[in-house]
C-alpha cells in the first residue's frame, strides 16, 4: 500500500463510468453547463473548510478533535449543497479516507510503541549516554543530537516523535528547557518529507492527487502514478538538499543568539565548517536515496549515515574548533528559559547499563526489514520475483471495490505497512533486551493512550480530504473543489506560482500540524495549477511537500507536542516567534529555486 508501485492509498478507480477528460458518463450532460457563481465565489467557497479550520485551531485555539468535526461537516455540506455532489459519493468517500486513517494509525502506534518499548528496556538511557562521550561542546551536541539523531527518528517515525524525542534528551543533557523546544521543531524541516519512511509523499502525495481527473491525466500522457510520485520524492530531495544543508548552522547560531550568555549570532560562526560538514553528510545520501531507492528511505538513511560519519569525525577532531561554546551557568538562567517539571531519565529503564550497540539493533533492524521488504521498488536491483519479500507482505489485501455502488475503490495491505514492520520489531526488541511482560505491556498502554488523541483527529481530517478531492463527481457542471480553486489561483497568480507553491504547503502543516495532511488536502490543488499554468505538476507538487515541511517548524501541534514532553506548555508563542525565522528562510528558498527550475533550467515531466 504504501509502495511506489501502489494505485494509491484508497485510490480511485476510473471505470466504465470514466473516460478522459470526463468525470462520468452520468455527468456528461451537466459538464456543460455555466457555473452558477462566479470562478472568485467557488474558489472561496472550496478554501472555506481549509479556511474555517485555520481560524478554529490557531483563532480561537480550538483543540483539532473539535475543529476538525467542524471542517468535515462543513465541506460535506458545501459538497451536497454548491457542488451537487451525490449522498452516496460522500458516504463513499468518507469510507476511502478511513482506509487511509487506519494505516496513519498504524504507522503512528508502531513508531510510538517502538520509542516507548526501547525507554522501558534502557535503550533510550543508552543512546543518550553515547551523545555524552563525543564531546561537550553544545554546537557540536545540536549538530548530533538535534540535526542528525532528529532527522534519522523523523525518518523512523515522523509525526512529531524526533522533537518528543530529541528535546528531552537534550533537556536531560543540560540544555534549557525552551531550547531544546526551539532546536526540536528545527528538526522537523528537511527531514519530514521522507519522515515515517515516505508517508508524507507515499500516503499524503499519493493519496491527495488521485482523483478523476487526475487519474485520467496520467492515463493520457502515459505516465504511471508510481512514475509520478518518484519524480516528486526526486524534486523535493533536490530541493531539501540544496535548502536543509544550512539547517545545522541556522540551529547553531540562533541557540548561541538566544540562549548564549552574550546573546551572540556570531558565536556560534567557528563551528561553521563543522556545521556545513554535518549538513551534508546527511543530504547527500539523503538525496541519493531518494534518486536510487525511493521515498521510504532518504531521511532514515540520511541520518544513519551522517551519524556514523559525523559522530566518527567529532571523536577525532576533524573540523572542530580550538573553542568550546557552553550555556551560562544553570542558577543564571531567566525564567523562560526553564520548565517547571523535573525533565530527565526519571525511570531509565530495566537495563540502563545497556551498551550503545544493543540499543541501536532494534532501528538497524527496522531499516533492513524496510529495505527487503520494498526491494522491488530499487531500479538498480534484479532477482527472481519468488523471492520478493515485500509480494508476500503485499500477498494479504483489504479491499472494498465500488463502494455503495460508485467509482470509488479503497483498500489496504496492512502487513506491507511500515507500521506493521515497526510492531514486529518491538517484539524482537522485547526478546533482544529481556524485557518483562510488564515492561512491554506499559509501553503498550502508553502507546495506546496516543493512538487515540491522534485518531479522533484523523477520522474526520482525512474524510474530509477525500470529500473535498472526490467532489468533481457531481450533477453541477464544476470539477473538484481543489480545481475550481486552482483555476482562480493560476488565473490571478499566474506564472510565479513557484514562489507561492511552498507557502500554501506551509499553510497546510500550520494548521493541520502534518506534512502528510497538508499534502492529502493540497496536491491535487498544486497539480491543478500546474496544469492550467503549464507547469510540470511534480515540479510545482514538490514544492508543495518541500513547503509543508518547512511548515512543521511553526506548526501549532507540533509546538504544544514539544513543549509538552518538557514541560513548557503555555510558552508556545515565545517559541513561534523563533522558530518563524527559519521557517521564511525555508519557503523564500524554496520559491527562488522553484522559479529557477521552472524558467531557467525549464525542468519538465511528468505531466508538464
Amino acid at each position: 500500500m504504501l509502495s511506489g508501485r501502489s494505485e494509491g492509498v484508497g485510490r480511485l478507480k476510473v471505470g466504465r463510468e470514466h473516460s478522459p477528460g470526463r468525470v462520468a458518463d452520468r455527468d456528461r450532460s451537466q459538464k456543460a453547463k455555466e457555473p452558477p457563481v462566479s470562478p472568485a465565489t467557488l474558489a472561496m467557497l472550496a478554501a472555506l473548510p481549509i479556511l474555517l479550520g485555520g481560524v478554529l485551531l490557531v483563532g480561537f485555539r480550538i483543540p483539532a478533535k473539535w475543529a476538525m468535526p467542524i471542517v468535515y461537516v462543513t465541506a460535506v455540506v458545501i459538497a451536497l449543497g454548491v457542488w451537487n455532489m451525490p449522498v452516496v459519493d460522500v458516504a463513499a468517500s468518507t469510507i476511502q479516507g478511513l482506509f487511509t486513517t487506519f494505516d496513519l494509525l498504524l504507522i503512528i502506534f508502531g513508531a510510538i510503541l517502538l520509542l516507548n518499548t526501547l525507554e522501558r528496556s534502557g535503550g533510550v538511557t543508552a543512546i543518550r549516554r553515547s551523545f555524552h562521550d563525543i564531546s561537550d561542546d553544545r554546537r557540536v551536541q545540536v549538530v548530533i543530537i538535534a540535526w542528525l539523531f532528529g532527522s534519522f527518528i523523523e525518518g523512523a517515525a515522523g509525526f512529531g516523535t524526533p522533537a518528543a524525542v530529541a528535546a528531552p534528551l537534550m533537556v536531560a543533557m543540560g540544555f534549557p528547557a525552551a531550547g531544546a523546544v526551539m532546536l526540536g521543531m528545527m528538526i522537523q524541516s528537511t527531514a519530514v518529507t521522507f519522515g515515517a519512511m515516505g508517508t508524507p509523499i507515499l500516503v499524503g502525495v499519493n493519496g491527495g492527487v488521485v482523483g478523476p481527473e487526475f487519474t485520467a491525466a496520467i492515463a493520457a500522457a502515459g505516465v504511471t502514478l508510481p512514475e509520478y510520485v518518484r519524480a516528486v520524492a526526486v524534486r523535493a530531495a533536490g530541493l531539501h538538499a540544496i535548502t536543509g544543508t544550512i539547517m545545522p548552522v541556522l540551529m547553531v547560531v540562533m541557540m548561541t543568539r538566544f540562549f548564549g550568555a552574550r546573546k551572540s549570532w556570531t558565536e556560534g560562526v567557528s563551528i561553521v565548517p563543522f556545521a556545513l560538514f554535518g549538513g551534508l553528510a546527511f543530504t547527500v545520501p539523503y538525496f541519493l536515496t531518494a534518486w536510487l531507492i525511493g521515498p521510504e528511505f532518504p531521511s532514515l538513511l540520511g541520518g544513519l549515515i551522517g551519524l556514523a560519519v559525523v559522530s566518527t569525525a567529532a571523536r577525532r577532531g576533524f573540523l572542530l574548533p580550538k573553542d568550546t561554546w557552553d550555556f551560562p551557568s544553570s542558577n543564571q538562567w531567566p525564567s523562560e528559559w526553564v520548565s517547571d517539571l523535573e525533565v530527565g531519565p526519571k525511570d531509565e529503564g530495566e537495563h540502563p547499563e545497556m551498551s550503545a550497540g544493543k540499543a541501536w539493533i532494534p532501528y538497524l533492524l527496522l531499516a533492513i526489514l524496510l529495505v527487503l521488504s520494498r526491494l522491488r521498488e530499487f531500479p538498480w536491483f534484479d532477482v527472481h520475483p519468488e523471492l520478493w519479500f515485500g509480494d508476500m507482505l503485499r500477498s494479504f489485501t483489504i479491499e472494498w471495490a465500488e463502494i455503495f455502488g460508485t467509482t470509488v475503490t479503497a483498500s489496504t495491505q496492512p502487513f506491507y505497512l511500515p507500521g506493521t514492520l515497526l510492531i514486529a520489531v518491538v517484539g524482537i526488541t522485547a526478546l533482544l533486551h529481556r524485557m518483562s511482560a510488564a515492561a512491554v505491556g506499559k509501553a503498550f498502554v502508553d502507546s495506546t493512550r496516543v493512538l487515540v488523541g491522534a485518531g479522533i483527529v484523523l477520522v474526520f481530517t482525512v474524510p474530509m480530504v477525500r470529500v473535498y478531492i472526490n467532489s468533481g463527481v457531481n450533477s453541477s457542471g464544476l470539477e473538484s473543489m481543489p480545481l475550481e480553486m486552482a483555476g482562480w489561483v493560476a488565473d490571478t497568480v499566474g506564472g510565479v506560482w513557484p514562489l507561492f507553491a511552498g507557502v500554501t504547503g506551509a499553510l497546510g502543516a500550520f494548521i493541520a500540524g502534518s506534512n502528510t495532511v497538508s499534502n492529502l488536502m493540497f496536491s491535487a490543488f498544486q497539480h491543478g495549477v500546474a496544469a492550467r499554468l503549464a507547469m510540470s505538476s511534480a515540479m510545482i507538487v514538490a514544492l508543495q511537500a518541500v513547503g509543508a515541511a518547512a511548515g512543521n517548524m511553526i506548526a501549532i501541534h507540533n509546538v504544544v507536542a514539544a513543549s509538552a514532553t518538557v514541560g513548557l506548555l503555555g510558552r508556545e508563542g515565545a517559541t513561534l516567534r523563533k522558530t518563524i525565522l527559519p521557517t521564511i528562510y525555508y519557503l523564500t528558498v524554496i520559491g527562488v529555486l522553484g522559479l529557477i527550475a521552472v524558467y531557467v533550467l525549464r525542468i519538465t515531466g511528468p505531466l508538464g
